[in-house]
């Protein structure tokens, strides 16, 4: 399935609102345990409040019994949410306001695509995991696209808004990789330039320099992986961290290698990044086209590396949306502004010059009245 022919998100109604009488119904769900019952509602039952404003449903918990009002589909839709939740916290895993989106997603999938396998419970969105973090599941249909392409190519290609979890997703399943021993070492990159500003020159020894421009790939490096196993990973070479620059001239075997904010390198450093990957290894290309941090003028090497590339065999390419955004819910609102900002046509009083170039004198005599005049 092509990523443009993911199914639409379903519409997010901030305010709830009572259905007609004619299309209402009710359904009340009680869970075996109150402890996880409690986890599943959330703090001050803020993950049922989530329910009904993404839904338009009316829920009300009373201990270990919630009771769920709306329209049949919106009920049902609730009803499955929660059951997949009180199974994720039976088997000790958390369940925030980020999961509550992904079980409505994943729930608006089950239902819409699989009815008849539903019942089963076999369909559910790609999961990795590893010793630290344990089993973390796509929390939308972009996600479950992106940990399947992994899976399945050896080169892969991510492109889309912050926020949507390029980055974080491909460090775990790099993780998962060096765990499992299908890889031997896991090398991490990004292109050193900064976001718009020149800090010049930066104190300290090599790993003090580029720690700035690789700490959020150190980031997402501690969520799935113990700090001591990390740190004698870094000591011994199994996992390095190092800038794009410093590609130049190795081949890179039996390693999972990550380009991360790859829309800042040049196209000669995409060539020359590409080129390293040898025999046993895998490749993960991501980056966000519309946060280019190159100079003017200047191609992103991103762009055209997919332009070239997708379609060959062995290579995936997976796009993420505005919708796709899982990191915070003013983040997608942030986004999706950008967004229709840039896709706006130009007005007709944007498209003329300004008052000042209209007043520039043309060059030649016949500006020169003083001249004319003699």
């Amino acid at each position: 399935m092509k990523p443009s022919d993911r199914p639409v998100s379903l519409p997010r109604p901030e305010l709830k609102r009572p259905p007609s009488e004619a299309d209402s119904v009710e359904i009340n769900l009680s869970f075996d345990d109150n402890r996880y019952a409690s986890l599943v509602f959330g703090h001050y039952d803020q993950n049922l409040a989530k329910l009904e404003r993404r839904l338009g449903i009316i829920a009300n918990a009373n201990g270990n019994l919630v009771t769920i009002k709306g329209s049949r589909d919106a009920c049902e839709h609730a009803r499955l949410v929660l059951e997949n939740l009180y199974g994720r916290v039976k088997l000790g895993q958390p369940v925030t306001l980020g999961d509550v989106d992904g079980a409505i997603q994943e729930g608006a999938l089950q239902g819409s695509l699989f009815p008849k396998e539903t019942e089963a419970g076999r369909i559910a969105f790609e999961q990795i995991g590893t010793r630290r973090r344990g089993p973390v599941r796509a929390r939308n249909a972009a996600q479950d696209l992106y940990l399947r392409t992994l899976k399945r190519h050896e080169l892969v290609f991510a492109e889309g808004p912050a926020g949507t979890g390029k980055t974080w997703l491909a460090v775990g399943y790099a993780v998962l990789l060096l765990e499992q021993g299908a890889v031997e070492r896991l090398i991490l990159s990004r292109p050193a330039v900064e976001a718009g500003e020149r800090l010049g020159f930066l104190p300290g020894d090599m790993r003090d320099k580029v720690d700035p421009y690789l700490r959020p790939i150190f980031d997402a490096l501690a969520d799935f992986m113990d700090p001591r196993m990390l740190e004698r990973g870094m000591q011994t070479g199994m996992i390095e961290v190092a800038p794009l620059a410093f590609m130049r001239g190795r081949t890179l075997s039996n390693a999972c290698v990550l380009l991360d904010e790859a829309q800042n390198a040049t196209s000669v450093q995409m060539k020359m990044f590409l080129t390293r990957l040898g025999e046993g290894s895998r490749m993960i290309v991501t980056g966000d086209p519309s946060q280019t941090d190159l100079p003017i003028g200047q191609k992103s090497g991103l762009s055209e590396a997919i332009q070239l590339l997708s379609g060959l065999e062995g290579i995936g390419h997976v796009v993420f949306k505005e919708g796709d955004v899982v990191r915070h819910d003013l983040v997608r609102r942030i986004v999706g502004a950008y967004e229709h900002a840039h896709a706006r046509p130009l007005r007709a009083d944007e498209a003329r010059p300004s008052r000042t170039e209209d007043a520039r004198p043309a060059r030649g005599d016949e500006s020169r009245p003083d001249l004319k005049a003699r």
